[in-house]
């Protein structure tokens, strides 16, 4: 069953932000009084530092250190960006409009306000800090990449050797894909880690984005064996525009940026003991490797895919080894 978009408001998606900023004059940048802002020899306060001490200073007693620590930085960061750049109130509401239209794009199915993080590079910028915080005494662990907005939580359990592909596009090349999770330590194999695969079809499409697709197609979690082996049929990546129907796209447009990924799937993978890993893995062949609009690619998720013999069902395979580092590490 697929879910009814959710109901935009009175306000067309094309006014939600401005097609140009609007200029700023000599006069804009000179801040006018504001009545109820007099510092002590009532002139206008500038709303510096001490206003933002000010706003840093209201949270409670109750507020844990960890959430102390991370809002007093953004509010320092965020009032320093405002008096920076200047911004003005029209400015400000585009934002604001921008980030509400996320929200309202957004469902189980697709994740508006996690691709506007993906095309300004915070989502790598995290997945980097947190992957390296847990490799510094770990060499050989499979590299971590971000989630992406078209995950899905429902995503079926599927047999080892069968195919994700429901209804392969006469444009597609299918793929062999196989490959054994291991220990990054010990090498040794993990029976019963599951392998999640998502990817979207040769038209640029995920499944839950494309009304002709069937539900859940190219999708697919996997369950190693007793060697620690998983396998399965899938298409060959194809690169394809990140969606522009929403803010993201709006953004990049202001932004003169292209809205291509290059050709990827999706991997998560779970092990009981071990540590989760999120990531994708990309086809070297892809001319989008060098600029990634979300900035995921990684040189270590480059893949080759190669000529398969004996098989009618697939003319391509790839053999993909995936390490994890044990949370005790």
């Amino acid at each position: 069953m697929r879910l009814t978009p959710i109901e935009k408001t009175s306000s067309s998606s094309s006014d939600l932000l401005p097609h140009k900023l609007p200029a700023m004059s000599a006069a804009d940048s000179i801040q006018q009084p504001t009545d109820g802002h007099l510092n002590a020899n009532g002139d206008a306060d500038e709303l510096g530092p001490e206003f933002t001490r000010t706003v840093i200073d209201a949270m409670g007693p109750a507020t844990s250190p960890r959430m102390r620590e991370v809002m007093s930085s953004l509010i320092r960061h965020v009032h320093d960006f405002a008096r920076e750049v200047q911004l003005t109130t029209d400015e400000w509401m585009a934002g604001v409009q921008l980030i509400n239209w996320a929200g309202q794009m957004s469902n189980e199915k697709r994740n508006e306000g996690q691709l506007l993080c993906d095309v300004l590079g915070l989502e790598s910028l995290v997945d980097h800090i947190t992957f390296s915080a847990a490799t510094k005494s770990t060499k050989g662990l499979t590299a971590s990449a971000i989630l992406g907005p078209f995950w899905r939580h429902d995503t079926p359990l599927r047999e080892n050797g069968t195919t994700i592909s429901f209804d392969t596009p006469s444009d597609a090349q299918v793929v062999y894909m196989h490959g054994t999770v291991a220990d990054v330590k010990t090498g040794k194999p993990l029976p019963n880690a599951t392998v999640e695969v998502w990817q979207a079809s040769t038209n640029g499409l995920y499944e839950q984005q494309d009304d002709k697709q069937v539900e859940h197609n190219l999708r697919g979690v996997f369950k190693a064996d007793a060697e620690g082996k998983y396998s399965l049929y899938c298409l060959r990546p194809t690169p394809y525009p990140i969606p522009e129907d929403g803010p993201t796209g709006k953004l990049l447009n202001l932004l003169d940026r292209h809205v291509y990924r290059p050709a990827h799937i999706h991997f998560m993978v779970v092990a009981e003991g071990y540590r989760s890993l999120v990531t994708q893995i990309f086809d070297e062949d892809c001319k989008y490797l060098a600029n990634d609009s979300v900035f995921a690619v990684k040189d270590d998720l480059r893949v080759r895919f190669v000529p398969r013999k004996g098989d009618d069902k697939a003319e391509l395979e790839l053999e993909y080894n995936i390490n994890l580092a044990p949370k005790a590490l």
